[in-house]
């Protein structure tokens, strides 16, 4: 049978091409029974495969993949193809795979060739199908594991909305659609219809002109030959294209082959014998068939060109007019009907398929299969049972076309064992006697016919019924927690081993007052009872139960649950007062005694606030205990646990107390801290040996200035030092101090004395101040108090201002000279005595003036600069400025200065600080010194000053050309950069007149040569220079005048070569225009080798050259020169050549028409010889553009990313 391929709905615009081809199938094809297989369909790169999954979505897949398609009934999924190809299914150790392949290897020219194992097929010509709407079978998941065949294929292809094929399917058989069957005699009627009237087949987008379905040659029970071969007439068919669209009009010519082709193929297949049916049996069947009677004629005239057919074969079991099924597609002429139903009368029938047309149906063939064994019956059924017997029912199966006479009943005798026969008869129902009570028994039956003993039903399994369990023993305690109990017990004695028995365990709290509570069921002899109270007594008891029922109730026992250890006792507190050495602590029960009373407390002391160091102070079951054998004013804490049956409690919190403290011990005496001063005595002690238990908070010191004198209180706080102060130089005193705590005050330490130090001389009185000279003073002075010391030195301290003053004087004299003083200047002084004790307060201070004086000596003297003068010297080679410094008058206004500069007389100039010395020798060094004169007389000198007047600036040098170009001129100076003029400092200025008269420097430095450029030509040019070095600036030089030449005409580019006749030709050239009204001539050059001749000199741009000899070659080029008048008479100045140019006269062969060239048989080949400077100006460009692009890309490649 075949089974159609379903196909997706797409747009009625799109074209398909016929889709799948024939599956084999397997038995189980015809009685409904189906197993679901996958085929795996394989997509190359770079293709698509589209499906239609279950929710009417349409899935594309790209290549390269191996796409899986479930069949849920054994039937083919659809797979579309694109126009030219074709789908084939080929097996492969036993997994079958979906290959599609071109009709012939020539419809692709890229394509390869396909695989080995796959041959090739001829394309068959399309058909218009009827449209159904079927369901396409989803991909699988997870698909297999093939190895990767290559499938060549076109880009998605058009579908047809309306097309199907048939496949031959595995499992079952696929309902041919009524409606197609009508469809196709409609078509089949249109076309006869067509061919009698003469209807016109030229209509655009006319459909395909077969009625029938497009079928796929088969494969022969499933094991197919694995060709495609297309179905072609007797006669000569002409082909049509495989890729045209349905819209394109097809030509006159091929419509009428093509009405010719259908004509034949009808008549091929109109005369097909109905099958021929054999070896039936109950279950299968042999058909065959032979070929219409017109291919026998046909074969028997030695006819070769017979197309190649396809059978198809259809089967009814519901009479010649019921339906049939097509289980059959292929091009074999027999074929094995499997799956048939025994005793059953069947109908057959074949058709014929060519070139994709469809012929009538054969007249069926009818056949009855044979009977057979009955069907294998169902399980029996349970009616009733007892404890020794079990009644079963059954029904009876399908006999296949024979009575079922007897029914045979086995039983494994409750052993599990080996079946034993228990019944054989013709009822349906029979009691199983003499079973055992409370045992599994199975059972299966099967029936029997004429023909034979049917296979047996599956077995079942039933029990016989029993008596309920003895009362099980009590249970018995397993464990014990506070919350939790777990109780076990065992099976009842006389309970049979194969019996399974569930257990109800059953507790009871009796401060509920709700009785017994099922707590546990199930199979387990043993149970944790959770969530219960603690130290709390439950009742329990168990029952055994199974399918009668349940025992009676074991005896009743009782359990409790443990106590829990006890919460923390309270926090322990001091009873009364803390004493010194000893303190009572109590404490409270805990809130929680965990169920049970607390029969010990334990406390534990710590002897420091930090550490976890305890010692156990107190155990016992009172909640008070004194402490003693304390140390006074230390801190302890304090802890306390409870122990109970149930366990040792937290500890309590963590008590921190202190005991009482009392006044601390004697200090030592006290001792001195530094050195004794006259005035004060710095004292230190120590903390006392005993502190009394509290940290020492303050001290007391006293003191006496004999031992037997009155007491004061010299100090009072907590430090441990202090400094007795406003005493007595060389004095004896008496020192105690005392520590006191919070308790008070200890006793006083023993006595210290301690003697102050020598003091220092009582302050000087004002010294005494006579002056001796301007510059000189005499002081005196009185020696003070000595104050317990001889004074043994003075210091005399001297200033020309009160609060600045130095030391000029120490020893013990008590007078001093001070010299070296500032005339008519104030000065301070004072004196400070010193003994061994140290230095006493400075005196009085007292002031004195000392009398006018000659000016001092002027201390700055300098040259100025040009740039820091106010005006500009006459000359820097024959002059000086000079400035100074005012110095000190001393006393009395200066009135003028003396200027010493060489051997004549000082220079005498006024109150002025500076001064210009003329008519001094150029380049020659001057020692200066300057002298102050006051109304007392005239100071000192100064000190010299060397300096040196500067030479005379440089002369203008010599300028000439010594280069005359048409926009430039080389200007040459000097005698050239010589070794000596390479070190010096010389620099020039060269300048130029512009257009206003005006000159502009254009140069500045220290070369001799410059060359102006971008100047006009046969222009004259006013030039002039000037030399300056450290000198200064030097005269300009007169002006010189320079005219630059005429410029040369530019290049010319290549000279154009035409031929004219046959041994003439014409250079021509492009012209120049006058240059500043003078004339441009030309001049034409032919080269030879080596040698060079003029051919032309004249004004023109073009020149006829004559005597052209043919197969030679000739270059040319050409110079522009201009011609000017200089001095009445007539000069030429030429410019570049320009790039030569080749010529030459090539004969040509007269063609067979006797056609020549335009020169007779000659043609003329001008090439050109080296390229312009703007040809290779623009290939340097584009290389430098090419050059930049690939840098640009290697930095971005590279560097960016």
């Amino acid at each position: 049978m075949n089974i159609p391929v379903m196909m997706a709905e797409q747009p009625p615009s799109l074209e398909a091409t016929a889709l799948l081809n024939e599956v084999s199938l397997l038995p189980h094809m015809l009685n409904g029974d189906s197993v679901q297989q996958v085929i795996l369909v394989q997509v190359n790169p770079g293709e698509t495969f589209t499906i239609r999954t279950e929710d009417g979505h349409i899935q594309c897949i790209q290549g390269p993949a191996h796409v899986p398609m479930m069949s849920p009934n054994g039937s083919m999924p659809p797979i579309f193809v694109p126009p030219g190809y074709m789908s084939q299914v080929v097996e492969e150790n036993g997994v079958r795979k979906v290959v599609v392949l071109p009709h012939s290897a020539e419809f692709h020219p890229s394509m390869a060739p396909p695989p080995p194992h796959v041959p090739h097929y001829m394309h068959h010509h399309p058909a218009m199908l009827h449209h159904h709407h079927h369901h396409v079978y989803p991909p699988v998941q997870g698909s297999g594991e093939l190895p990767p065949h290559f499938i060549h294929q076109h880009p998605p292809p058009h579908i047809y909305t309306e097309q199907e094929a048939l496949a031959h399917g595995r499992n079952s058989l696929i309902h041919r659609d009524e409606r197609t069957m009508k469809m196709q005699e409609h078509l089949r009627k249109r076309l006869k219809d067509r061919q009698l009237g003469g209807v016109p087949n030229n209509k655009l987008n006319s459909p395909p002109p077969s009625p029938h379905r497009s079928y796929s040659p088969g494969v022969q029970n499933g094991y197919g030959k694995g060709h495609l071969m297309s179905a072609m007439p007797t006669g000569p068919i002409k082909p049509k294209h495989a890729g045209r669209m349905r819209s394109t009009p097809p030509a006159e010519g091929q419509t009428a082959d093509s009405e010719t082709d259908m004509k034949r193929i009808l008549e091929l297949l109109s005369n097909v014998a109905k099958p021929t049916v054999s070896e039936i049996q109950a279950r299968s069947a042999v058909l065959s068939w032979s070929l219409p009677l017109t291919l026998q004629n046909g074969e028997k005239n030695g006819d070769h060109t017979a197309p190649s057919l396809c059978y198809e074969i259809a089967v009814s079991n519901n009479g010649r007019n019921g339906v049939f099924k097509s289980v059959y597609l292929g091009e074999e002429t027999t074929f094995t009907l499997p799956d048939l139903k025994p005793a059953t009368d069947y109908h057959v029938r074949v058709s014929v398929t060519c070139s994709s047309v469809k012929g009538p149906v054969s007249e069926a063939a009818s056949f009855t299969t044979e009977c057979s064994e009955p069907d294998p019956p169902a399980p029996p059924r349970l009616l009733n049972r007892t404890k020794n017997s079990i009644t079963l029912q059954w029904k009876a199966p399908n006999d296949n076309g024979s009575k079922i006479t007897n029914f045979l009943l086995e039983y494994d005798e409750g052993k599990q064992s080996a079946f034993k026969e228990c019944y054989y008869g013709h009822a349906k129902q029979y009691k199983v006697v003499r079973l055992s009570p409370s045992t599994k028994y199975a059972f299966r039956i099967a029936a029997e016919n004429d023909i034979g003993m049917s296979a047996f039903s599956e077995a079942v399994i039933y029990h016989t019924a029993g008596s309920s369990p003895p009362a099980p023993a009590p249970p018995r305690l397993a464990g014990v927690g506070v919350t939790w109990l777990t109780l076990e017990w065992s099976s009842p004695s006389g309970a049979s081993g194969e019996e399974t028995l569930t257990y109800i365990l059953e507790m009871e709290e009796e401060s509920l007052g709700y009785g017994f509570k099922p707590k546990h069921n199930g199979e387990e002899l043993s149970c944790t009872l959770k969530n219960l109270q603690r130290s709390t007594s439950y009742k329990f008891r168990v029952f055994a139960c199974n399918t009668e029922g349940r025992s009676s109730p074991s005896e009743v026992v009782e359990y409790s649950t443990s106590p829990d250890k006890p919460g923390a006792p309270g926090k322990p507190s001091i009873k009364g007062r803390s004493h010194t050495r000893c303190m009572k602590i109590v404490w409270d029960p805990p809130k929680d005694n965990g169920g049970a009373e607390v029969t010990k407390y334990v406390l534990e002391m710590s002897e420091s606030l930090k550490g976890s160091k305890w010692d156990m102070a107190y155990s016992g079951s009172a909640r008070e205990h004194l402490c003693d054998n304390l140390s006074p004013g230390s801190w302890y804490r304090l802890r306390v646990y409870c122990i109970s049956c149930g366990g040792q409690s937290q500890v309590s919190e963590v008590l921190s107390v202190r005991t009482a403290a009392v006044p601390p011990g004697p200090c030592q005496p006290p001792h001195l801290a530094g050195r004794a001063k006259p005035r004060e005595i710095p004292l230190r002690w120590a903390a006392p040996a005993m502190d009394g238990g509290a940290p020492v908070t303050e001290y007391t010191v006293e003191m006496s200035e004999a031992d037997q004198g009155s007491r004061r209180q010299l100090y009072q706080g907590p430090e441990t030092d202090c400094t007795a102060s406003n005493l007595l130089p060389g004095q004896t005193y008496c020192f105690w101090v005392k520590a006191a705590n919070q308790a008070g005050y200890g006793p006083f330490s023993d006595t210290w004395e301690a003697s102050t130090a020598p003091g220092s001389p009582e302050q000087c009185g004002a010294p005494q101040l006579s002056v001796r000279a301007a510059t000189c003073v005499l002081v005196s002075w009185e020696s003070p108090a000595c104050n317990g010391a001889e004074v043994s030195e003075y210091r005399l301290e001297w200033g020309g201002t009160k609060g600045c003053m130095q030391l000029v004087y120490s020893g013990p004299a008590p007078s001093y000279e001070v010299k070296g003083l500032v005339p008519s200047t104030a000065y301070y002084c004072r004196v400070q005595a010193l003994n061994i004790a140290g230095a006493g307060l400075f005196g009085e201070v007292a002031m004195v003036t000392t009398p006018a004086a000659v000016p001092a000596a002027v201390s700055v003297l300098e040259v100025l600069e040009e740039d820091s003068l106010p005006a500009p010297l006459p000359s820097l080679s024959t002059c000086l400025a000079v400035q100074w410094q005012e110095p000190c008058c001393h006393g009395a206004d200066i009135i003028g200065y003396n200027i010493d500069f060489g051997e004549r007389q000082p220079l005498s100039v006024g109150r002025s600080t500076s001064c210009v010395l003329e008519n001094l020798q150029p380049d020659t060094t001057y020692r200066i010194r300057v002298q102050a004169v006051n109304g007392v007389g005239a100071g000192p000198f100064s000190h010299s000053l060397k300096t040196k007047t500067r030479p005379l600036p440089p002369e203008p040098p010599h300028l000439e050309c010594a280069v005359f170009g048409h926009q430039s001129l080389k200007l040459k100076w000097g005698e050239g950069p010589s070794k000596h003029q390479l070190t010096s400092s010389t620099q020039y200025c060269l300048q130029i007149e512009d257009k206003n008269g005006r000159f502009v420097c254009i140069y500045s430095g220290p070369c001799h040569t410059y060359k102006v450029q971008r100047l006009s030509e046969s222009t004259a040019f006013h030039f002039r220079i000037q030399a300056h070095n450290d000198a200064g600036e030097g005269p300009f030089s007169h002006v010189y005048t320079f005219t630059t030449t005429k410029s040369p005409p530019a290049q010319l580019k290549a000279p154009k070569v035409q031929q004219r006749e046959d041994n003439l030709c014409e250079v021509s050239w492009e012209p120049l225009q006058p240059m500043r009204g003078d004339s441009v001539v030309y001049t034409l050059h032919l080269l030879s080798g080596k040698d060079i001749d003029q051919v032309y000199k004249g004004p023109e741009t073009s020149f006829l050259f004559r005597n052209v000899q043919p197969s030679c070659e000739y270059r040319f080029r050409v110079c522009a020169g201009r011609q000017y008048q200089d001095s009445g008479v007539t000069q030429e100045l030429w410019g570049p050549y320009s790039p030569s140019v080749a010529f030459a006269v090539q004969r040509q062969e007269q063609d067979p028409l006797g056609a020549t060239g335009p020169a007779g048989g000659e043609q003329a080949v001008v090439r050109g010889s080296t390229m312009t400077d703007e040809q290779l100006t623009l290939l340097l460009l584009v290389g430098f553009a090419v050059v930049a692009i690939l840098f640009a890309v290697v930095i971005q490649y590279f560097v960016i990313k």
